[in-house]
């Protein structure tokens, strides 16, 4: 039985909403601009290169769109933990509130890639340029199948010397509130003996799930030390990366975390 969905936990004035849509719209106007190029001959372009140029041309689409959003949106972030960050690849496990994370994740794991819903790669440009790095695309609808697929391809990724970055709540939830946490990142560490690296953060607050509008504000990211799955079951391994990321979250929040966790509907992006 499924939890019923609450009403957002962070509120915004309608002062607040009105100073953010201009703002939200040129950010938007200029998204696009960025993201054409990239999208159109940009593909043809990335199709040539050996996969390592291909990665960091990408990459560059990333840090561009982060130094728009900081430009015009005012999101700037301040990170705790860096030194956290082990020289060899290894998984991250993020908590996933807004699409900020996805691109700023590349300011400390490099190079990447990431367990997605295969639906993604179905996506105009964006998804055509996530099937060119090499993602582990699941089917969730095939949950036996999903977790030999993210085992096999993501010990062949941490071969590769790629970091694999895994949303285990699976879908992005709003400031202040805590999902399902899924398994599949905690039996690939169980099985392979790889460290999780656990990330926290609250950007969701001022780049919300679901909206267009966007705030003004300082994204605090905090990085965990590496932890490894010594623990008896993939459960209990991930109940302690659970535990550390909610608590995490919770600390530098400005909103209060949600007692029970929810179950809210996958979105496409």
């Amino acid at each position: 039985m499924e939890i019923k969905r609450k009403p957002p936990l962070l509120q915004r004035s309608t002062g607040e909403k009105l100073r953010a849509l201009p703002r939200s719209l040129v950010w938007a106007l200029g998204a696009l601009a960025i993201t054409l190029p990239y999208g159109t001959i940009g593909l043809g372009i990335a199709a040539l290169l050996p996969y390592g140029r291909r990665y960091w041309f990408f990459v560059s689409w990333s840090y561009t769109l982060q130094w728009w959003t900081r430009m015009v949106c005012g999101i700037r972030y301040e990170v705790e933990g860096a030194e956290n960050v082990p020289d060899t690849p290894c998984i991250v496990m993020c908590k996933h509130q807004s699409a900020w994370e996805t691109l700023a994740l590349q300011n400390w794991f490099n190079p990447q890639t990431w367990v997605l819903k295969r639906e993604l790669l179905k996506l105009p440009m964006i998804g055509w340029a996530l099937g060119m790095l090499s993602p582990i695309g699941i089917d969730r609808s095939a949950r036996k199948e999903a977790m030999q697929q993210m085992l096999e391809q993501g010990q062949d990724r941490l071969a590769e010397g790629r970091w694999v970055i895994v949303f285990p709540e699976g879908t992005r939830i709003p400031a202040g509130r805590s999902g399902i946490y899924r398994r599949g990142g905690a039996v690939l560490a169980w099985e392979t003996g790889t460290p999780v690296v656990p990330v926290a953060h609250n950007a969701g607050e001022f780049w919300p799930r679901n909206s267009f509008l966007k705030y003004p504000g300082v994204v605090r990211v905090r990085i965990g030390q590496p932890m490894v799955a010594d623990e008896a079951t993939p459960e209990e391994f991930l109940e302690r990366v659970r535990q550390w990321i909610e608590s995490n979250t919770r600390e530098i929040s400005q909103v209060y975390e949600a007692p029970e966790p929810d179950r809210i509907k996958e979105e496409r992006t």
